[in-house]
């Protein structure tokens, strides 16, 4: 009698999660679901601050996933801002957390979130003309992501654990820093 080498085993029915599975290849990466109705995935978190003049990365983050890694990867980059002058803080509306925005304003950062329905952004931000503007600039970091994923190969790693693909990360953001940067200047007389 042969005894398969491979059984099949039905998960249907039964509830994913990073402590009932775990990859056997990259122990590190972790189940995250973009949105409820999505596919979970074993990935990473990468985390970028970018200023909105130029819309060059000057900071980086590559995280386990979880639910919470966006907000704690932001709090430790602000942290790292230098100077005590006021900076602003554009975000997408995963961000709009009243601990969070607190917490910014403890670091000296004027959080310019997108709102939720129930918004902890209030008026004393919102009103001022810079919000407006922050608003439309930070979707440029979608452009970086972009960038990451379909020229510098990030969509799917090569690399396992999150030094490494950290490394990796860290490398294709400086190379789009170079080409952001060469596409800022002027073009040849």
């Amino acid at each position: 009698m042969m005894i398969p080498v491979n059984p099949s085993v039905d998960f249907r029915g039964e509830r994913r999660s990073n402590a009932t599975h775990q990859s056997t290849t990259d122990p590190e990466a972790r189940l995250y679901k973009k949105s409820p109705g999505s596919a979970a995935k074993l990935c990473y978190m990468g985390h970028v601050e970018m200023e909105n003049r130029n819309g060059l990365a000057v900071n980086s983050r590559l995280t386990q996933a979880h639910g919470k890694a966006e907000p704690s990867a932001a709090l430790e980059m602000v942290a790292q801002i230098p100077g005590l002058r006021r900076v602003t803080l554009g975000a997408d509306k995963g961000y709009d957390r009243k601990e969070f925005v607190r917490e910014l304003r403890d670091h000296n950062v004027t959080p310019h979130i997108a709102q939720k329905q129930w918004s902890a952004i209030d008026q004393r931000t919102s009103r001022q003309a810079g919000y407006a503007i922050s608003q439309t600039q930070r979707k440029r970091v979608e452009e970086i992501f972009g960038w990451l994923k379909t020229v510098a190969g990030l969509r799917k790693t090569r690399h396992r654990g999150v030094q490494r693909v950290g490394w990796m990360f860290t490398l294709a953001l400086a190379a789009y820093n170079l080409v952001r940067m060469r596409n800022l200047l002027p073009a040849p007389a």
